[in-house]
């Protein structure tokens, strides 16, 4: 099949067509480029929705009900479920995609599992790539639930319009409110398992710190991060939590000019994307001769990690040109 095939079956919402493009992205295979290259300009119109935080707190089941709200709202969705990398097989696990079987039959709806493969910051190298693709098929929200990291699963805010972080009591919750990273990126914030006690105590503290950050702040008009409770293995507050998110993107497509946005959205991709080729073209070049050489010079006092690793860097630039 050629790129100009599959991306014509791409454009036609074929499943299996995005499924082997997003193996193929994955999979880091060169013919991946020229098919999305062609599905380029098709993009731009999905609203995308970013779901981070601890693990263990529910955000698999809570964006399962996201999607099924969604769908009752008559909106198609596309999701990046980035699971945790198997350490035989290099592979995800797949925890989402069990999560969410009841949307396994619904046109409307395209689930994708993808390991991190040792990416951090929450998302996968492949996961901008295949948000693409969902892009390109049209669906009206994308969904990027991250793999549950902790502080420093940020990378979702440079991909998502709007940036949910999910938190629930006894995770160390009242450290995390002073802390920097992942609670500074926050749009909206879901307390989920509103049933667990101590559930009140995190709220006043989230509210506590929010204040904080509000005082510091000297624009008036810009976005407040709003709270809503949910316990999503019962459905509760999910509705609240949509309407909350409805309202962010309402204020967002308010705020600045459309084509502003997009050109932010743009830069955060490319600085993403030259980032991440830069990281598998580093790990490459650790499996060749030169490091290994390096390596050697280094340990018997011949050069310095970073004289060694400028001409790493060297050698990648001049393989580019």
């Amino acid at each position: 099949m050629t790129s100009s095939d599959l991306a014509t079956r791409i454009l036609n919402r074929e499943p299996r067509a995005a499924a082997r493009l997003m193996r193929l992205v994955d999979d880091g295979a060169p013919a991946a480029r020229e098919v999305l290259a062609r599905l380029s300009p098709h993009t731009g119109n999905a609203y995308i929705l970013g779901v981070t935080g601890n693990p263990g707190s529910g955000k698999s089941t809570l964006v399962n009900r996201l999607i099924a709200r969604l769908r009752a709202l008559d909106q198609t969705v596309g999701c990046v479920a980035i699971d945790p990398t198997s350490p035989f097989s290099g592979g995800a696990i797949l925890g989402d995609r069990v999560r969410m079987q009841e949307h396994a039959m619904d046109p409307g709806v395209f689930i994708r599992s993808v390991a991190t493969r040792g990416n951090l910051g929450g998302i996968s190298r492949s996961t901008p790539a295949m948000v693409q693709v969902l892009d390109a098929m049209g669906f009206d929200w994308i969904i990027v639930e991250t793999v549950g990291v902790g502080q420093d699963e940020v990378d979702i805010v440079r991909l998502a319009d709007t940036s949910v972080v999910v938190l629930v009591p006894g995770l160390g919750d009242d450290v995390q409110a002073d802390k920097a990273g992942l609670m500074e990126i926050a749009d909206v914030f879901a307390l989920n398992k509103s049933d667990v006690a101590g559930h009140a105590r995190l709220q006043r503290e989230i509210r506590a710190m929010l204040a904080l950050h509000r005082q510091a702040r000297s624009d008036a008009e810009s976005w407040f991060p709003q709270i809503c409770a949910t316990q999503a293995s019962e459905g509760q507050g999910v509705e609240a939590l949509v309407e909350t998110i409805l309202k962010h993107r309402q204020w967002l497509e308010g705020s600045a000019p459309i084509d502003q946005r997009r050109r932010e959205r743009a830069e955060h991709l490319i600085a993403l994307i030259a980032r991440t080729e830069l990281h598998a073209r580093l790990n490459q070049a650790a499996q060749t001769h030169l490091i290994k050489t390096l390596a050697s010079a280094l340990v018997e006092g011949q050069t310095d990690p970073y004289a060694a690793a400028d001409q790493v860097l060297e050698a990648i630039l001049k393989t580019s040109s």
